[in-house]
C-alpha cells in the first residue's frame, strides 16, 4: 500500500482564517446542524435517538406526495376527496392543527400541500394518505418502506400526521436527511415551505416556522409540537452560496424554539465554511503500472471535492492518497485505483475515490516478457 500525504493551505478571499474555536451548547434535547452541500454535521446532540417527532414527521407525508407529483402519477390540479374519517380525526375538534376541511370537499393537491406545510393540517395529511394508499394504516406502511429506501435508520411511522403514538418516532439525523432529499429532489415544489400564510375556506393561517420572520434566507421546513415531543423545528436557510439544515426537539416554549433555532443557524454560518479542495479531473498523484504500455497512470478525482471546515481548523487539513502499486494493466479511465482520505484535526476522514485519468493498454506477450526480466534484474520500481 502506498501512502502519499500532503497538507493544504486554505485561503478565502486571500486571507487564512485562524479564529478561536467556539463551542456551542443548546437547551434543545436533541439537535443537529447539517451542511446541505457536503452532508457533514456541524453540530450533533443525541442525533440518532428515536424520539416523538410531532408534526415534523409530516415531511415524510409531503415527500411521498411530491415524489408522485415528480413521477407524473399525481398532478397539482388533481383533487382528493375528504372523508368523514379525515374530517373527524384531523379536524378542529381533536385539538390539533387543521386545514378546516369539510366532509365531501374536493381539494386540489396544491392546496393540500399548502395545508400541510403552511397550516400543518392533520386533516390534510389524512386526506393525502387515504387518497394515495386507501387508508392511513396502509399509508404508514408506505412511509416505513420509503424510510428504508432513503436510509433512515431510526424512524418508524404509525400515521401520516405525527400525532402521538408509541410506534411513531424519528431521529434528528433522519429528519435532516429527509429534509435534504426534499430540497434536492423537488426544487420546483420546495417554494411552498417558505410561504408565510395560506387561506382555505376563508380561514387564513400563518406559517409557524419562526425563522421565516426573523432570519434572512430562511425558507423551510416544518415545526412540531406535542406535550411529549416539546417544541420542535426542522429548518433550512441560505446565506450566500451555502445552505444549512437544522433539526431541534424538546424545547419548552415557542420563544425558546425561536431563539435556539436562530442561535444554532447563525453559529453554523459564522463558524464554518465550505472549501473546494480539488476540482473534478485534477491530477492528485501517479501510480506505477505493471504490464502497461505506459509506465505510470495519473490518478484524479471524478468530482469536485468540497469539505465543510471550522474556520479555526483550516491549517489542520491532512490529505492522504492510498493505493496499491504497481497497478496491473489494462486500466480503464475512471477505474477506481485507491482512496483519497481527507481529515481535519484527527476527525473521521472523508473518503473519495481515486480513479485513473486515462486508459492504459496492456502490452503484448513480448512486452510482458521484458517487464518480467526487468523486474527480476532491477526489482520493483
Amino acid at each position: 500500500m502506498k501512502f502519499n500525504q500532503f497538507g493544504l493551505v486554505l485561503l478565502l478571499s486571500g486571507t487564512m482564517f485562524c479564529s478561536a474555536a467556539a463551542a456551542f451548547e443548546t437547551t434543545a434535547r436533541n439537535a443537529i446542524l447539517m451542511d446541505f452541500d457536503t452532508g457533514e454535521y456541524l453540530y450533533a446532540k443525541d442525533i440518532t435517538e428515536a424520539v416523538p417527532p410531532a408534526s415534523m414527521s409530516k415531511l415524510m407525508t409531503v415527500y411521498i406526495l411530491m415524489s408522485k407529483i415528480k413521477d407524473g402519477s399525481i398532478k397539482l390540479d388533481d383533487t382528493f376527496s375528504v372523508s368523514e374519517n379525515a374530517w373527524r380525526k384531523g379536524g378542529a375538534a381533536t385539538g390539533g392543527s387543521t386545514m378546516f376541511l369539510a366532509i365531501g370537499d374536493e381539494v386540489t393537491v396544491e392546496d393540500l400541500i399548502k395545508g400541510i406545510v403552511i397550516q400543518s393540517g392533520n386533516d390534510a395529511c389524512i386526506v393525502v394518505a387515504e387518497n394515495i394508499a386507501g387508508s392511513e394504516e396502509d399509508f404508514a406502511i408506505l412511509m416505513n418502506k420509503t424510510a428504508q429506501k432513503l436510509g433512515l435508520k431510526n424512524s418508524s411511522f404509525a400515521n401520516s400526521t405525527g400525532l402521538p403514538h408509541p410506534d411513531h418516532k424519528m431521529s434528528m439525523q433522519d429528519l435532516a436527511i429527509l429534509s435534504r432529499h426534499i430540497i434536492s429532489e423537488f426544487p420546483d415544489l420546495y417554494h411552498y415551505f417558505s410561504e408565510k400564510e395560506f387561506r382555505y375556506n376563508n380561514i387564513k393561517q400563518g406559517n409557524r416556522n419562526p425563522l421565516l420572520y426573523t432570519m434572512a434566507g430562511a425558507d423551510g421546513l416544518k415545526t412540531g409540537h406535542t406535550e411529549e415531543a416539546g417544541f420542535c423545528l426542522d429548518a433550512s436557510a441560505v446565506k450566500g452560496d451555502r445552505r444549512l439544515i437544522e433539526v431541534m426537539s424538546g424545547m419548552s416554549s415557542n420563544k425558546e424554539r425561536s431563539e435556539e433555532a436562530q442561535r444554532l443557524m447563525s453559529w453554523g454560518f459564522r463558524e464554518f465554511d465550505n472549501f473546494k479542495l480539488f476540482n473534478q479531473g485534477q491530477k492528485i498523484t501517479t501510480a506505477n503500472v505493471w504490464y502497461g504500455k505506459k509506465p505510470e497512470v495519473n490518478l484524479t478525482v471524478a468530482q469536485d471535492v468540497l469539505k465543510t471546515i471550522h474556520l479555526s481548523q483550516t491549517d489542520k487539513v491532512k490529505v492522504t492518497a492510498e493505493f496499491d502499486e504497481p497497478v496491473k494493466a489494462p486500466i480503464a479511465a475512471g477505474q477506481e485505483i485507491g482512496k483519497l482520505k481527507i481529515s481535519v484535526n484527527n476527525q473521521e476522514p472523508l473518503e473519495i475515490s481515486l480513479v485513473a485519468a486515462e486508459d492504459v493498454a496492456k502490452v503484448g506477450l513480448l512486452g510482458r516478457f521484458w517487464a518480467n526480466v526487468k523486474y527480476f534484474v532491477f526489482g520493483a520500481k
